[in-house]
């Protein structure tokens, strides 16, 4: 009987020693797990006000910070990206004049715009100013005489989204005043991607300001996104937007930490929100990222 409880009391030391084992291993996992250099998740380490955020790489296309990326939300105004995109894709004449009408005027939301009826700009006049400014009424005549009008031209921009992968998004408008407007985080890096690949929306979306004459008389307008007057930013192409459903949205490809990067941020509540975020990603890469391939 004795031989018995020293076998069974060694037994239990060896099980209680297994079990240490074990507990060690797991911990050091967690421990490996949590560290971001091994992991990957660098996102906890940078507070981040817009409800959605993701930044990547843009030559490799890794993902350096990302928070929410899956959520399919409206994206307001940066639907115009998509607008300029189907325009320049369809080699319409630039210096064809166009005729603002009642029709441009914006019945979802009711916004305003001085581009009052019968004011005449060029093709060219109107995408600069709905990217730079993000005019509505300026989009809506682009739509509107697009071959076919704003039906054809909606359907454009899906036939786009889809041949560009980005299987989270709808259009229903070319403004981005419709809440049914919608994409997720991965599929805005998408179009950020093909739209930088336009000289003419790396122009435009990155203008600090312009004039156009309308009705006999000057009207200034100045880009939505301050940051591209800093000269601590060196952005290739940007896009702001606003409404009450989407908060406020800012999506850019920037050379940030001496590489280039996608920064998308959405449903940023606050006048002051996004444009902080983004300096806070800024400053994040430049002191914690490693920097990338110079391209």
């Amino acid at each position: 009987m004795p031989n018995a409880e020293r076998s069974l009391h060694h037994l239990e030391k060896i099980v209680a020693l297994a079990a240490l084992a074990a507990v060690f291993v797991l911990t050091i996992g967690f421990a490996q797990g949590a560290d971001p250099k091994k992991a990957g998740k660098k996102t906890d380490e940078v507070f981040l006000r817009s409800a959605v955020a993701l930044v990547q790489d843009a030559a490799s296309g890794e993902t350096l910070i990302s928070k929410n990326q899956g959520a399919i939300l409206p994206i307001a105004s940066i639907t115009k990206l998509m607008t300029a995109i189907v325009i320049l894709d369809a080699s319409l004449n630039l210096e064809q004049r166009v005729v603002i009408s009642d029709e441009d005027y914006d019945y979802v939301k009711g916004t305003r715009s001085r581009l009052r009826p019968g004011t005449v700009l060029t093709r060219d006049e109107l995408l600069l100013l709905a990217l730079m400014s993000s005019e509505n009424r300026a989009a809506f005549s682009l739509a509107r005489t697009y071959p076919g009008g704003t039906g054809p031209f909606v359907a454009a921009m899906n036939a786009k989204a889809r041949a560009l992968g980005m299987n989270d998004t709808r259009f229903v408008d070319p403004t981005g005043l419709s809440s049914a407007n919608v994409s997720s985080a991965p599929d805005l890096a998408r179009l950020v991607a093909a739209a930088h690949q336009y000289p003419l929306i790396r122009q435009y979306s990155t203008r600090g300001g312009a004039t156009v004459q309308a009705l006999g008389r000057p009207l200034d307008y100045r880009n939505t996104n301050g940051l591209v007057r800093s000269e601590q930013w060196d952005i290739g192409v940007q896009k702001t937007g606003y409404i009450n459903e989407a908060g406020r949205c800012l999506v850019m490809r920037v050379r940030l930490a001496s590489r280039e990067v996608i920064v998308v941020l959405l449903d940023s509540w606050g006048k002051l929100s996004r444009a902080g975020d983004a300096n806070r990603i800024k400053k994040w890469l430049e002191t914690h990222a490693p920097a990338g391939p110079r391209s």
